[in-house]
Parts: structure tokens; C-alpha cells; sequence
């Protein structure tokens, strides 16, 4: 198969064409040491802290659709098609600052400066998406910025009034989307992508089926989606990468959509793609799902990345696994579809071998007489690490537990079912004594480990109370009706 060598992408106003870029080239030491384009912070390098936030504009079945995201974990490579824009290429003729600037200005939302660009690139996104945001909207786009020395509440009143300096409309991403998308379009070759040194090849698949191909010629290389575990894996441990294959490009592998009684998650759509179906069809989950990490991380990371990496405190596993989800596998031409709880084997082994990767997760919808929940544990509330999360599902017809499925996050090698529990609960009255006995028997279903996020007693007590709090915000008889809005 004929192949390219170089990486194609427009940066602000200028095409660009890079030759041999390695698979653990990041984007951020591309535009601060080769275009020194500083305006681009280093802070955390590693997806916190927001100072490093770019767009990156990519064609796809909606068309031209920028998001914010972290350029200190995104690789060089995962660029090649779409427009980056930095904080540089806001100014307007003369360099007139661009409104979210003027705000930031106006209101006092920035002392020392280091994080600024970083939250005006965050805002800008939000800006463009929301013109008239509430503050909720702000609080919720700026989850991924860390801000040490202004404090939040003159930004967000910047975020709030941007409005009164300008519209969106006027704004050249969208006065020159026509323009954009065209050369977008035109980067378009349809060839498979392989550039870089031997031993640290960037491969970029033309097609799915092409992926299928590139994984039984390379079986050992690293599959990138979004980057924000693997990220991590370069800035911080140091580990090489290569050869690694990146797929965040591939639409087919993007879909979201209802089927019937299902619904359908491609392997490759960001926690972004999926929250608007999520929200319709799930509605428990949507309040849990943006507590996934910061704005810039949901827009870069993939539902079947976190099921593939096979993580114990992965956040989606535990909920998917409550309702019945499977996943879909394929290995060259061949597909095979297995329940989530069996993908996972043991800490760090997972049932997919070498040349194997994840196409979707099919997730049952809920019936009239089901009830949901799914809760998360950490010791910040935005944008940390679970220290223990759960799903919980289950079906109650005539006052009698029926299908009760319980999985948790944090309290073993792997996430996993609480099946002591669901014993206990299946064909028992809805009661507060039912939930009781379920509490108890998730000391036969686990035995947690202490670590720096939680210890045993605590992950053992609080997964408890949890049963417990299900019970409590969905019983009707309660004396004081119990909703909590927050873990």
C-alpha cells in the first residue's frame, strides 16, 4: 500500500507539513519549541491544568467542529487533517484583543498570567458553543483550568459578559468556516500514514478496515485515541510509545446512535460525542459523566480507551457493566461481542489479544420499571480520579427486586460485579432491610486494598452507603424524601 510520510495540518492561518514526526511527539513541544508559539503554556503535563488548552478543528459528519483540548498529551500525529488554533491567532487587525481577552481584562481575571491563555482558550470554545453561557456553563467548561493566584470568581464574570464585546458570528472561525473546511477537505488523501524513526513509527490508518490491516503488521504497537491515559505514559513515566497507531480520526468508529432497545457506542467517540444521547436515553449517567475529568479531557477521551485500558478505577466500566453492557471486538476480519465484566481478567490483563481492538459498546436501555444510579467517590469533585465508583441497576415490579446488577470501581484488580449483593436483593421486597443485607454481603463480593486514594475500611463503608443511599433516593415512603446532587 502506498503510503504518506508527513503530517498535514493548518496551524492558525498556515498550512503545515511535517515531516518524520514520532508517535511521542507531543503537540505542545511542537508549537512552543519548533514554532515558538509560547503563548501555549507547560504547567502539569498531564491534562489538569488547562494552561497548555489549544482548538483543534476536525471534519466530521457534522462538519468543520472545534473543542478545546490539552496540548501537553496530544500527540503531533493525532493533528493531521484539522486546524490547530493557539491563543495567538485570536488578535483581531492591528492586534485588537479578541472579547474573551477584553473581558478577562475588564474584570480582573488574570494576576500573575501564566494560566491565562490557557482559560481564554477554554472560554473562547465556550463562547463560540454558548454566547449567553449561565454560570453553570462556565464552572462546567472551566472544570480542566487551574487558576493559583486570581481565584474563579472574576473570571467567571468575564466568561458571563464577553457577549457585550462581540458575537460569534463576527468571529473569523466562523466568518471563514467556508474557507477552512474546504482546505480541510483537501488534506483528505485517503492514504495510510507512516512517519517517524523505525523504532518510533506515528501510523495513521486510512479506514477501520485499514486499522484491522496496520494492527496484524504492527501487533505490539500502542493504540491512540485520545491520548489522555497514553499521554501520560510519555510526559510523565517516560515510556516509549512506538510504534503506535492513532485512530482518533476514523468517523466510523465515532457513531452514536440509538438501535432499537440499545444503545450503540463506537469504540472511538469522546465522553463529549456520547453526552447528548446519554442525556436523552440515560439520564442518570449525565450528571456523573461531567464529572469525568476537565472539558479538554472529555473532548479528547474515548468510552472504549477507558474500557480498553483495562484501568480498575476507570470511571465507565462500573456504570456500563450495571447495565448490561457488551463490547465489540475485532481481529482482522473477524468480530466477536462479549459482556464488559468478562473483558476484564485480572489487574492489567484484559481478554483481547495483540491484534485486537475495540469497535463499540452496545448498552441496554432501561425499561419503565428499572431504576439507576450511578455515583462517583473522589477527593476533589471535579476533575479527579475515582477513588470508588459504582452502578446500580435494577428492576422493581409490585414492590419485589428483580435484575438487580451492581458493579463497582476501586474496590478490586478490576472493576466487578457485586454479586453476593445482587443475590441478596433479587426477589426481596423493596425494603430498607433488603438494602441492609446487600449492604453486609459486599464483604463476601470484596476485599479492597488501602492506597493513597482511599483505604479498605473507608472503600468497604462507603460502597455500603451507597446501597444504602440508592434506597433512600428512590423510595417513595421514606419520612424525609432523600435526593442528593452531589458524591
Amino acid at each position: 500500500m502506498t503510503h504518506r510520510t508527513n503530517i498535514r495540518f493548518v496551524l492558525n492561518g498556515k498550512d503545515v507539513s511535517v515531516p518524520n514526526v514520532a508517535a511521542d511527539q507531543t503537540l505542545l513541544d511542537f508549537l512552543r519549541l519548533e514554532r515558538r508559539l509560547t503563548g501555549t503554556k507547560e504547567g502539569c503535563a498531564e491534562g489538569d491544568c488547562g494552561a497548555c488548552t489549544v482548538l483543534v478543528g476536525r471534519l466530521g459528519s457534522t462538519g468543520l467542529a472545534y473543542a478545546p483540548v490539552n496540548a501537553c498529551i496530544r500527540f503531533l500525529a493525532s493533528v493531521d487533517g484539522c486546524h490547530v488554533v493557539t491563543v495567538e491567532h485570536l488578535s483581531g487587525p492591528g492586534g485588537r484583543l479578541h472579547p474573551v481577552q477584553q473581558a478577562m481584562i475588564d474584570h480582573h481575571g488574570s494576576q500573575c498570567g501564566f494560566c491565562t491563555p490557557g482559560f481564554v482558550m477554554a472560554l473562547y470554545a465556550l463562547w463560540m458553543q454558548t454566547p449567553e453561557p449561565s454560570e453553570t456553563h462556565v464552572e462546567t467548561a472551566l472544570q480542566g483550568n487551574l487558576c493559583r493566584c486570581t481565584g474563579y470568581e472574576p473570571i467567571v464574570r468575564a466568561a458571563v459578559a464577553v457577549s457585550r464585546y462581540g458575537t460569534p458570528a463576527s468571529d473569523h472561525l466562523n466568518t471563514e468556516r467556508e474557507t477552512m473546511t474546504t482546505r480541510l477537505a483537501t488534506l483528505r488523501d485517503g492514504q495510510r500514514v507512516v512517519s517517524g524513526p523505525e523504532n518510533n513509527l506515528s501510523i495513521i490508518p486510512s479506514s477501520v478496515d485499514d486499522l484491522a490491516e496496520c494492527l496484524q503488521t504492527y501487533p505490539k504497537a500502542t493504540i491512540v485515541a485520545g491520548a489522555t491515559d497514553v499521554g501520560l505514559w510519555v510526559t510523565k513515566f517516560l515510556r516509549s510509545i512506538g510504534p503506535a497507531i492513532f485512530t482518533g480520526h476514523l468517523e466510523d468508529l465515532k457513531t452514536v446512535e440509538r438501535q432499537g432497545s440499545l444503545l450503540v457506542i463506537g469504540a472511538g467517540a469522546s465522553y463529549t460525542d456520547c453526552q447528548k444521547l446519554l442525556s436523552e436515553h440515560l439520564p442518570h449517567l449525565s450528571p456523573y459523566w461531567d464529572r469525568i475529568a476537565g472539558w479538554q479531557v472529555r473532548n479528547m477521551g474515548t468510552v472504549g480507551g477507558n474500557i480498553a485500558n483495562g484501568s480498575p478505577i476507570g470511571d465507565t466500566p462500573p456504570v456500563l457493566i450495571a447495565l448490561g453492557a457488551e463490547i465489540m471486538l475485532r481481529r482482522g476480519p473477524n468480530h466477536r461481542t462479549l459482556p464488559l465484566e468478562e473483558f476484564f481478567i485480572d489487574y492489567g490483563q484484559q481478554d483481547r489479544q495483540p491484534d485486537e481492538f475495540v469497535t463499540s459498546i452496545n448498552v441496554p436501555l432501561s425499561g419503565q420499571n428499572d431504576l439507576d444510579a450511578a455515583y462517583k467517590i473522589s477527593k476533589r469533585r471535579d476533575e479527579d480520579i475515582s477513588s470508588l465508583a459504582a452502578g446500580i441497576h435494577m428492576s422493581v415490579t409490585d414492590g419485589t427486586i428483580s435484575n438487580a446488577r451492581i458493579a463497582f470501581g476501586g474496590m478490586a484488580a478490576t472493576p466487578k460485579r457485586a454479586v453476593a449483593a445482587e443475590a441478596a436483593l433479587n426477589g426481596q421486597p423493596w425494603a430498607r432491610e433488603s438494602f441492609e443485607a446487600a449492604a453486609q454481603a459486599l464483604a463476601r463480593d470484596f476485599a479492597p486494598l488501602t492506597d493513597w486514594r482511599a483505604s479498605s475500611d473507608y472503600r468497604m463503608l462507603t460502597a455500603q452507603n451507597l446501597l444504602r443511599r440508592f434506597f433512600l433516593e428512590n423510595d417513595a415512603q421514606t419520612d424525609t424524601p432523600v435526593q442528593l446532587t452531589c458524591a
